[in-house]
C-alpha cells in the first residue's frame, strides 16, 4: 500500500493547484498569524476539501471547530495547549471532523485517541509550535499509526524511513514536509514539491 504524501504550509492558489495536481493525497492549510505560512485566505483550501487539513494553533477547540465549518473543512490538525488537549480532540471528534493530531517527540505524554498522529519534533527543542524544517530523533512515538514529520523532503525520506524500528514502521501511514519544499517562505518550489510526493508514493507500507 503506497503511503500518504502531506505537502503543509500551502498559502497561494496555484502551489496548492500544483500540488494537487501532483497527487498530494492531503493539503495542509495553516491559520497562524505568526507563522510565515499562515494562509490568509482559506478559500484557497475550497476546491480541495476531499483532502484539505486545517492546521491551527488555537487556545480552545471551539475556535477550531468554528473555523472548520465556515471554510467546510473535514479535517483538522489542532494545536491545543495541553491542559484542554484531550477534552479539545474529543470535542473535534464528536463533531465528525477527522483528527490529525500533532505528537511531539518528547516523553511522558499520555496516550490521546485520534483519527492519525502528526509525528513531529518537540516545540521545546524547536522553539515553535508545529513545523520547523528540523528533525527530531524518533525516541518517542505516538500510540496509533502516524505521519512522519520534521525537516523531510526527497532528498532524506527513505534514509528517515529506513531509521524506524521494524515494529514502527508497520505504523507509518505517509510523510509530510512544508519548509524543506520551498524557494522562500510561504512559497512552494514546484520541482521540490513534485519530488516529495513521488517519493513518499514509492515507498510502501510494511
Amino acid at each position: 500500500m503506497s503511503l500518504l504524501a502531506k505537502v503543509c504550509g500551502l498559502v497561494r492558489a496555484e502551489d496548492a493547484a500544483f500540488a494537487a495536481a501532483q497527487g498530494a493525497d492531503l493539503l495542509g492549510f495553516v491559520s497562524h498569524p505568526p507563522s510565515p505560512r499562515h494562509c490568509t485566505d482559506l478559500l484557497v483550501a475550497q476546491p480541495y476539501l476531499d483532502r484539505a487539513v486545517l492546521v491551527q494553533v488555537a487556545s480552545h477547540a471551539e475556535e477550531i471547530l468554528l473555523l472548520a465549518r465556515r471554510h467546510g473543512f473535514r479535517r483538522v490538525q489542532p494545536y491545543l495547549p495541553r491542559e484542554v488537549r484531550k477534552a479539545g480532540v474529543r470535542r473535534l471528534r464528536e463533531a465528525g471532523l477527522f483528527v490529525l493530531l500533532p505528537w511531539a517527540d518528547e516523553p511522558d505524554q499520555n496516550p490521546l485517541a485520534a483519527d492519525l498522529y502528526l509525528w513531529e519534533p518537540s516545540a521545546s527543542a524547536t522553539g515553535v509550535v508545529g513545523g520547523s524544517g528540523q528533525r527530531h530523533a524518533m525516541a518517542f512515538p505516538p500510540p496509533g499509526d502516524f505521519l512522519l514529520a520534521g525537516g523531510l523532503d526527497a532528498l532524506n525520506l527513505r534514509d528517515r524511513v529506513s531509521a524506524l524500528p521494524g515494529a514502527l514502521r508497520s505504523r507509518l501511514r505517509g510523510a509530510d514536509a512544508a519548509s524543506r519544499l520551498e524557494s522562500a517562505p510561504g512559497r512552494k518550489d514546484p520541482g521540490k514539491v513534485s519530488a516529495f510526493i513521488l517519493c513518499v508514493h514509492d515507498l510502501e507500507s510494511a
